[in-house]
């Protein structure tokens, strides 16, 4: 392989690793996710019933 392809491979494989570590940051750093995760406590379900 010559240089030309060298660099290709080099610069390919260093943009998909470089937009996964991206997206893998955007992704575990959103904040304020916890105070979103409740749910409604006066869901009847039905299923105590008789």
């Amino acid at each position: 392989m010559n240089v030309y392809g060298w660099v290709f491979m080099l610069a390919s494989c260093g943009f998909v690793i470089s937009l996964t570590v991206f997206c893998y940051w955007r992704v575990l750093r959103t904040p304020g996710t916890l105070e979103h995760m409740h749910a409604p406590l006066d869901i009847d379900t039905h299923d105590a019933d008789t």
